[in-house]
């Protein structure tokens, strides 16, 4: 099980339709396909979807940091020296999508070589997640034609609208459009992606205060301390922190600080490791969680729904799980499928996924 090869593999698929949100837009998903590759001929696969306007990382960027920071370190480990991988890792500030991904790989890998799915090694509390999914900025016809679409093709009933506009109630807008449309048939809850002020924020959560949505997402930044705090104070739903929770130690800063109530949890920000450790925070502090969506791929994508089926806690709300669905194409060989508003798990060994190397030659951008 000892380590000998660390691939990082730039590549390109556009998306049908762009995805807009408060922090940025994605027209094509331009990730890296990370392979670890063991001296008994295992290969273990992770997906690093970069978040430049976000986390700084870029698709370049991951690339150099894994092939002459993190596979340096990592070649000569054994797949359960995890301890000892994270360590090396973590010695690196930032780059959380690179690391994220070399972890997945190895739990992969371990899986591949024990012939058991990750999702058993980690918990294996379920097979299934309820979906949620992703209205990114629109107009309401077009966010209204978008949701329809998904119940009656995927049986999708929960939906993350994503805010933070100027003015505030172009958003407030789209979302009573939306309730008015589907009355309690749906669930609703919005994620601003730090684009307004604590203020903006409270009066826009005050004018949609009758829509009963379950929860708020990072509506202004954390770095807005007193702001934040302020805003979270007086709320009545839960305050989820996202892009402000990328350790266990923000967690414990944000929540212990009173800067959020709940947390969404995305594995290509902490793999599996990590997102073990926010996981048992959650659990011990009582905290509601959320798998997020880092716009990933398919493979990104059986990697939150291995994990979040794993654990009691991450299964009990609906996840964001279906951004693949606007990808052109993927490089999975049998791609996912969202049927009656679930995901099911694959029990195969490992993340029980291959990739299509024809379809990885066409889309990888290092040749």
């Amino acid at each position: 099980m000892k380590i000998v090869k660390v691939e990082a593999i730039p590549f390109a698929i556009p998306y049908v339709k762009p995805l807009r949100f408060a922090s940025g837009e994605v027209h094509t998903a331009e990730h890296v396909l990370v392979k670890i590759h063991t001296d008994d001929g295992v290969v273990g696969v992770g997906e690093a979807p970069p978040r430049p306007f976000t986390y700084g990382e870029t698709q370049a960027g991951i690339v150099a940091v894994i092939e002459t920071i993190f596979a340096p370190q990592l070649i000569g480990l054994t797949l359960l020296d995890r301890e000892r991988a994270q360590q090396r890792l973590q010695r690196t500030v930032g780059n959380p999508a690179a690391k994220s991904a070399i972890d997945i790989a190895l739990w992969d890998a371990l899986g591949r070589t024990l012939n058991q799915p990750v999702t058993a090694l980690l918990g294996g509390y379920t097979d299934r997640l309820r979906v949620s999914h992703m209205l990114g900025f629109e107009e309401p016809a077009k966010m209204v034609a978008e949701a329809e679409r998904m119940i009656e093709t995927h049986g999708i009933r929960t939906f993350k609208v994503k805010v933070g506009r100027q003015p505030y109630t172009l958003d407030t807008a789209v979302v009573r459009t939306l309730r008015e449309r589907f009355g309690n048939e749906i669930e609703l809850y919005v994620d601003g992606n730090r684009g307004w002020s604590a203020t903006e924020a409270l009066q826009a959560m005050r004018e949609m205060s009758d829509l009963g949505l379950s929860f708020a997402e990072e509506l202004c930044p954390a770095d807005d301390v007193l702001g934040r705090r302020w805003l979270v104070d007086h709320l009545d739903i839960s305050f989820v922190a996202d892009e402000s929770v990328t350790t266990p130690a923000e967690v414990t800063r944000e929540i212990l600080g009173g800067s959020a109530t709940a947390l969404s949890i995305k594995c290509a920000r902490t793999g599996f490791t990590q997102s073990q450790r926010v996981h048992h925070l959650a659990e011990g502090l009582g905290l509601e969680v959320i798998m997020g969506n880092q716009i990933d791929g398919q493979l990104g994508t059986m990697c939150t729904a291995a994990f979040g089926a794993a654990f009691s806690l991450t299964s009990r709300r609906a996840a964001e799980l279906s951004n693949f669905l606007d990808m052109s194409d993927d490089l999975l060989t049998d791609p996912l499928e969202i049927h009656d508003g679930e995901l099911v798990v694959r029990q195969g060994a490992g993340l029980s996924v291959e990739i299509d190397e024809s379809k990885l030659t066409y889309y990888r951008l290092d040749q």
